[in-house]
């Protein structure tokens, strides 16, 4: 049993310095966890950390998906000799879309979301009956590796609703969580204040100035263990916006002092992974800006990297900060051998890694029609939700009014991108947060607009945005009378494919397909030469998206989605002519 009290953690008695790195199951593959989690023992580590993702295992209202991985992923660290932190949510933020919230649930509970709102706690109450006994039935009490489970997460950051954090508290409870409950916050007075709870210990996160954080965490609760949830040793990228480093000895540094405060710590990220399909989130700047320049836009969506900068890079593999956090944590074990114990007495070891595929061309040789799938008709643009879309492309289309003069066009509301087409031809593309000059429009035509939904935001109060269009106006009217015909990305829709009917050089999106024939796998980085923005499949698994503004240039293919022979490779792109072909590279390039 796990016990605490102002001065650290006991288990079973003895004492515990909870040694925790961060590493997410929904963002590395499953067969990936092995090696993974040997790395992070490897390390000198003693516990794993991961949240779940709601949106990943409950995409459609009562339709569950990849229900046994979490419990896989807690015995696979209990396999490797790790203890296990659970955060469940049901918001968890970590760069991903809606901050885990299914995008169908926070359309109808809107500013009502992460409150004590019925309809919302109903649906949370429902996740958590299937969720939970994953969880129950591995705790450290029964002898799995289960030691504390979150309440929410960073609720200080976002609202002060003590009866919904009350409620979900009791409903861990009630659903049989007997491990130490806890909350995680920012260093600040009014966080603390804000996501805490009575009798639940709290954690603080911060990337640097660890005195200073224990002290305010000392001022609120006096009686609770140090421990630093997120110890953020790296950072996230936007698209547009420069990689994110962070000097492994600076960082190494502060984990010395985070470790010589007597604090726990937990490693945020050990591992990053990969943001595959399209799970990446956003955030939003405030104040708002005023720049025709997307790059500069308020809304910065998350690369599909998830690098981070952490001691394990995206495909696994040991960095300088590895090395510099594995010095550290070998040199506190040697002062506090009693306090950095593991859950047994295995020597570690670090994997080896599967290798690089060489550099190689794969040539995109078919084509086929985008599968839209049927038709709604509607008075105004119905949003992606409302279509039961998740994620993926719409194709709206209105017919405008004439005899009329050319008038401005102008689309409100966008979320995330569009490109316009009139009478066929292609016209404009806007994107969100960028300031664009409305095309003028003549009556008497017909208007297509293509929308491609990007992450939706994942901290702060746009969390539980929709996607799509708000309105289209001519001048100052509102074009009514619309046809949205949907297409999910996530798995790669069945379509017809065959020769490209314009070479390749045509107007208008079209998947593209090649084959890479491979006598032995390994993992891989794939790019698009020449290409703008789009999504890249293997063998039917989205990557996730690419976009020529960096600072990520290929996307990271684990080897596990590769086989010896026939692997097929899918592009669509949405922002330039039609590719010709995509790169096998020998390295990630700068993101």
């Amino acid at each position: 049993m796990l016990t605490y009290d102002s001065t650290g953690f006991r288990l079973d008695g003895r004492p515990l310095r909870i040694l925790s790195g961060a590493l997410h199951h929904f963002r590395t593959r499953p067969e990936q966890w092995p090696a993974r989690l040997a790395s992070l023992r490897a390390m000198g580590l003693n516990t794993v950390e991961t949240y779940t993702a709601w949106n990943v295992h409950e995409p459609a209202p009562g339709r569950y998906e990849r229900e046994g991985e979490l419990g896989a992923f807690l015995d696979e660290a209990a396999r490797q000799g790790l203890w296990a932190i659970v955060r469940p949510g049901p918001y968890i933020c970590a760069e991903w879309d809606n901050g885990g919230l299914p995008g169908w649930l926070t359309a109808r509970t809107g500013r009502r979301t992460r409150t004590s709102d019925p309809a919302y706690l109903a649906a949370v109450d429902a996740w958590f009956d299937r969720l939970l006994p994953a969880v129950v039935e591995r705790q450290a009490d029964l002898g799995g590796p289960v030691l504390m489970v979150q309440v929410e997460n960073e609720y200080g950051s976002f609202g002060s609703d003590r009866a919904y954090l009350g409620h979900l508290a009791d409903g861990l409870r009630r659903r049989g969580v007997t491990v130490p409950l806890f909350t995680s916050d920012g260093p600040e007075d009014h966080m603390l204040t804000g996501g805490t709870l009575p009798g639940v210990p709290a954690t603080v996160n911060f990337g640097s100035d660890p005195e200073a954080a224990f002290a305010a965490l000392r001022r609120h609760r006096p009686g609770d263990p140090l421990f630093c949830m997120e110890f953020w040793n790296g950072w996230f990228d936007h698209w547009g916006r420069p990689h994110h480093t962070r000097d492994a000895d600076e960082a190494a540094g502060v984990l010395r002092r985070i470790l010589a405060a007597g604090a726990s710590v937990n490693l945020y990220m050990a591992h990053g992974g990969s943001n595959f399909g399209t799970g990446a989130g956003a955030n939003h700047a405030d104040p708002p800006f005023n720049s025709t320049d997307w790059t500069h836009s308020p809304y910065q969506p998350v690369t599909t990297s998830y690098d981070y900068d952490a001691p394990l890079d995206e495909r696994g593999a040991p960095t300088a900060k590895f090395e510099a956090f594995r010095a550290v944590l070998a040199e506190f074990a040697a002062a506090h051998p009693d306090e950095a114990r593991f859950r047994d007495d295995r020597e570690p070891a670090l994997p080896e890694l599967p290798p690089v595929l060489a550099a190689a061309p794969v040539e995109l040789t078919e084509s086929a029609a985008l599968p839209f799938g049927p038709a709604l008709a509607s008075p105004v643009p119905p949003s992606f939700e409302e279509l039961g879309l998740e994620h993926g492309l719409v194709r709206y289309t209105a017919d405008v009014p004439g005899p009329r003069p050319l008038l401005p066009l102008t689309v409100e509301g966008l979320r995330d991108r569009a490109v316009l087409r009139v009478d066929g031809e292609r016209r404009a593309q806007w994107e969100r947060g960028a300031e664009v000059e409305p095309p003028a429009v003549p009556g008497g035509v017909r208007i297509e607009l293509l929308v491609e939904s990007l992450g939706r935001v994942n901290y702060g109060p746009l969390v539980g945005e929709t996607k799509g269009i708000g309105g289209v106006r001519h001048e100052r009217q509102y074009l009514h009378g619309w046809l949205a015909e949907p297409l999910a990305l996530d798995p790669l829709p069945a379509a017809e494919f065959g020769p490209d009917p314009a070479g390749g050089a045509g107007d208008g999106e079209r998947l593209v397909r090649g084959v890479l024939d491979l006598e032995a796998t390994g993992d891989a980085f794939l790019a698009v030469p020449g290409g703008v923005r789009g999504y890249l499949w293997v063998n039917g698994f989205l990557l996730g998206r690419y976009d020529a503004r960096g600072p990520q240039t290929a996307l990271y293919c684990p080897q596990p989605l590769l086989h010896p022979g026939r692997n097929e490779i899918t592009v669509l792109e949405l922002g330039a002519a039609r590719p010709q072909k995509v790169e096998l590279r020998a390295a990630p390039g700068p993101g």
